[in-house]
């Protein structure tokens, strides 16, 4: 995943890259323990940042383990995933280390595989650490950091270069949870990228209930953060102070949502006691402020037609038209300002109200939907009805 890069002094470039480069691309990560999310559930949280804005979901039948996987757009396989899970209840995601060590010659950027292998071959973390363990060499590809999950309430992070990983357990955290961005914490300390976005993600959570961290709070507030922890500026909960007579543009290249945000996703991962509802993966295809979440299983064998039907999904066609409103400027420099004013402001006049009236109740109905204990076919039909939901509201805003 390799960001657009602002480019001056070309004549001195290269050799400014080769002592110092400054990565812009970068993805805001979470991963919480059974014992700090909601229902005693471990949970994980991306926001994928990306030059590749056009994602989709996919369902891959495979053996031993099916999965759901966020794909680009053009990868019709599934084999190429930026977050997924998979029917035993193990999610992954991804999220690039800059400060890793790297040697020329060998392979890179094949973390997407990694993450489909993965979710083919693996039930638990034990088993993906056994995996990178068997992996380590030059053909790895990696330099990331990854978070998962399982269903026997693991959770860790995996920072991996090619010929090493360090593992950090959850259940080590006082918090009970990790954030993660474009650093390694075994990295070069002070070098990589989104201590920024760390920062403010850190403080977002903190904020959250004790042992009750939710998929909802993560999707429905820090996802959409517009916040700075350097700079007096409003996230999206504040923007309804303003007059839509003045335009409140915002500078969001460190925020958590930026204009390289393709989707977000989260996954409540099963309770280790093994009782209540399967694993849900929770998808927001497009820019978090301009979509609206939507449930899915592994069980139902399935994707709605809006997350992955056509060249652009429908769902992500109608939030890239909503993105459009509120991010006018497609320059290089400009498309990084937010009108903030047109996404909700005093008198009433924004989108983003209707989307987030229409996630609550998507919330509010799978939650309900889960106490049933619904079959594979019920699971399909209300993710089906949920994306056809989470549409509609798309395609009414203006």
């Amino acid at each position: 995943m390799k960001r657009r890069t602002c480019l001056s002094l070309a004549i001195l470039l290269p050799a400014l890259l080769a002592v110092a480069p400054f990565p812009t691309q970068g993805c805001t990560t979470a991963v919480v323990g059974a014992g700090a999310g909601s229902g005693g559930r471990p949970l994980l949280w991306k926001n994928r940042d990306t030059d590749f804005l056009n994602n989709k979901v996919l369902f891959v039948s495979e053996t031993p383990y099916s999965y759901l996987a966020l794909v680009n757009a053009q990868d019709r396989s599934g084999r190429w995933a930026y977050a997924g899970l998979n029917a035993a209840g193990f999610a992954i995601f991804n999220s690039v280390a800059y400060n890793l060590p790297e040697a020329g010659g060998e392979m890179k950027d094949l973390e997407g595989t990694i993450m489909a292998d993965a979710l083919r071959r693996c039930a638990s973390v034990d088993d993906f650490e056994s995996y990178l363990r068997e992996g380590l060499g030059p053909s790895l590809g990696s330099l990331a950091n990854f978070g998962v999950i399982d269903a026997r309430g693991g959770a860790a992070i995996f920072e991996v270069s090619n010929r090493a990983f360090r593992k950090f357990a959850v259940a080590d955290a006082a918090e009970g949870y990790l954030v993660n961005t474009n650093y390694a914490r075994s990295g070069e300390p002070g070098t990589g990228a989104g201590y920024l976005r760390f920062e403010r993600a850190s403080e977002l959570l903190r904020a959250l209930p004790p042992a009750g961290i939710s998929v909802e709070a993560l999707l429905g507030r820090v996802s959409r953060d517009t916040g700075h922890v350097l700079l007096d500026q409003p996230s999206f909960p504040e923007f309804r102070g303003q007059t839509a007579k003045k335009p409140l543009w915002l500078c969001t290249r460190d925020t958590i949502d930026r204009e390289s945000t393709s989707a977000a996703v989260a996954v409540a991962g099963r309770r280790p006691d093994g009782g209540g509802a399967p694993a849900t993966l929770w998808v927001q295809l497009g820019e978090p402020l301009c979509s609206v979440a939507v449930p899915l299983w592994v069980e139902a064998g399935t994707v709605p037609a809006a997350l992955r039907e056509g060249d652009t999904a429908p769902l992500l066609r109608e939030a890239l038209r909503l993105k459009k409103l509120a991010r006018p400027y497609a320059e290089s420099d400009r498309r990084e300002y937010l009108l903030a004013s047109r996404l909700d402001n005093r008198e009433r006049t924004g989108f983003l109200p209707g989307l987030l009236a229409a996630e609550r109740e998507i919330f509010s109905r799978t939650e309900a939907f889960l106490r049933t204990t619904p079959s594979a076919a019920a699971m399909a039909a209300f993710q089906e009805e949920m994306a056809l939901k989470a549409l509609a509201a798309l395609q009414a805003a203006h």
